[in-house]
């Protein structure tokens, strides 16, 4: 019984990866379709419209973000172009960058790409912003956030990468079963391998030349960018009544990251 429920479970893994590996595919072959405007074809567009037009538009993408964002669903620009921009395509750049100001100086966050490859857009804390909304992993506003934030102290704790069964036996040990449906995460192995990692918080990637096969977590693109490592270090102090300082390594890299980020928002005013 055992044996047939653990290959059942390998192979709707590996149907769900395809599914996966397919429909990222065509992802691509959408946004392939879409050729970015040059500076003349832009111009040349914005003539022909109006500003009431342009403005309109603009506030489309805006709230087609904003509704993304709700769910930290990253916004593909395929997704953008096709029901949002439509035939305003011509001028697609002049209405992000305004999009950008927008969220910018009324919300108070910053539209960022986090995959060049794929073209895909979240919204994240602006740290030029004395006003900016507090990180909602940093700042868990419900369950899952806060389910995210202990998986994200494990990996760095862990030295950035944690092999699948260590992350599941520490979740154990936190009465979060990943075998097991929880009445607050529902399916938390879904939760952490899908959700997750399709809003781009974690990264689940296979590891080389494992059998049987293993997988190992790392933090995600919008991890990168929406949590302070120096808070995980001050939240794992003291939750082990330790002096952050005693982690050496993770200290080190901790204050380093936080360093780079003031410079580089330092760099932008």
């Amino acid at each position: 019984m055992t044996q047939r429920k653990r290959l059942s479970n390998v192979q709707s893994s590996s149907q769900s990866k395809r599914q996966s590996n397919s429909f990222m595919t065509q992802e691509e072959d959408e946004d392939a379709t879409f050729t970015q405007p040059s500076t003349s074809q832009v111009q040349r567009g914005l003539e022909k419209l109006t500003a009431a037009q342009v403005d309109q538009k603009t506030a489309e993408v805006v709230q087609y973000i904003l509704v993304k964002d709700q769910k930290k669903i990253p916004v593909r620009r395929a997704d953008l172009v096709k029901h949002v921009i439509k035939d305003y395509r011509t001028v697609y750049p002049e209405i992000i960058k305004r999009a950008m100001q927008t969220f910018e100086q009324v919300f108070g966050l910053k539209l960022v790409e986090i995959d060049s490859k794929n073209h895909m857009y979240v919204l994240v804390n602006n740290l030029d912003a004395s006003t900016a909304r507090p990180s909602p992993v940093e700042r868990p506003s419900n369950p899952k956030m806060g389910l995210l934030f202990v998986i994200l102290s494990v990996i760095f704790m862990k030295g950035g990468v944690v092999r699948e069964n260590l992350m599941w036996n520490t979740l154990k040990k936190l009465r979060v079963d990943p075998g097991q449906r929880h009445e607050e995460f529902g399916d938390v192995r879904k939760v952490i391998t899908d959700e997750f990692v399709r809003q781009r918080y974690l990264e689940y990637v296979r590891v080389p030349h494992t059998e049987p096969v293993e997988y190992e977590f790392r933090w995600g693109q919008r991890s990168d960018m929406e949590v302070s490592k120096a808070q995980i270090l001050e939240f794992m102090g003291q939750l082990l009544e330790q002096d952050p300082q005693s982690w050496t390594q993770q200290y080190r890299e901790a204050h380093s990251t936080a360093s780079s980020s003031q410079a580089s928002s330092s760099n932008h005013r």
